[in-house]
């Protein structure tokens, strides 16, 4: 495996660190599992997956006992102290191997197309810059490497997101651990230089009001020249 401490010319972000939110965080995210369905969008993010993946922003490592056994690796990226140990707690249940190392996605320790697809979950909300982000995404993916995504963003009526940019310009990010609410990962994709292809808008929770958070897109999307299927 080619991992790398830090990459000559670039500027390495600085630590990242939530403890508080991490904490709040691993406990809701564990009853969302089951509570709104989590496992399930879990199972349909990583099915059919093979060869060797980097989940980037790995959390507390929920995907890790949802990943197939055609995975022959899983190098799990994660910056935050508390959520990289609960990560590195889970990895051992997995049915694969999985590496839980440090980092942050605008500077991915590890090497140039060496991997075979890329997992985002939650993740291009908090991150400081998405388009560096994706571009560490794209540099670190064989060509025709895959992208599966399960991110949530901008959605519902005029009210709504005014609402998720007022949270935005406000306390939001600082609650949550820098994420935001407004962001497009979509179109974000896009405009990176993948090419979309099937994906879908997930609400959560499927039933009841909906919330700032509520509006998802699961999907798929690759680096090359595959067409953009709708």
């Amino acid at each position: 495996m080619r991992l790398l401490s830090a990459r000559a010319g670039r500027e390495t972000p600085g630590p990242v660190r939530h403890p508080v939110f991490a904490r709040c965080y691993a406990r809701i995210s564990e009853g969302a599992e089951t509570r709104l369905g989590m496992a399930g969008i879990r199972e349909r993010l990583l099915a059919g997956l093979s060869g060797r993946v980097i989940e980037v922003g790995a959390g507390n490592g929920l995907n890790f006992r949802h990943y197939p056994g055609t995975v022959t690796e899983v190098v799990a990226i994660e910056p935050e102290p508390r959520l990289r140990r609960l990560a590195r707690d889970a990895a051992p249940r997995a049915r694969v191997p999985v590496d839980v190392v440090p980092g942050t996605a605008e500077a991915l320790p590890v090497g140039s197309e060496a991997f075979d697809a890329a997992v985002l979950s939650l993740v291009l909300c908090s991150v400081r810059d998405v388009g560096r982000a994706l571009g560490e995404v794209r540099r670190v993916l064989r060509p025709g490497g895959e992208v599966r995504f399960f991110e949530h963003g901008r959605g519902g009526g005029p009210l709504m997101t005014l609402t998720q940019r007022a949270l935005d310009r406000t306390v939001w990010p600082v609650l949550s651990g820098g994420c935001h609410l407004a962001r497009e990962p979509v179109a974000a994709l896009r405009a990176a230089g993948f090419r979309l292809g099937p994906y879908r808008r997930v609400l959560l929770p499927e039933r009841g009001p909906a919330l700032p958070t509520s509006y998802c897109a699961l999907g798929v999307a690759w680096r090359g020249d595959e067409p953009d299927v709708r």
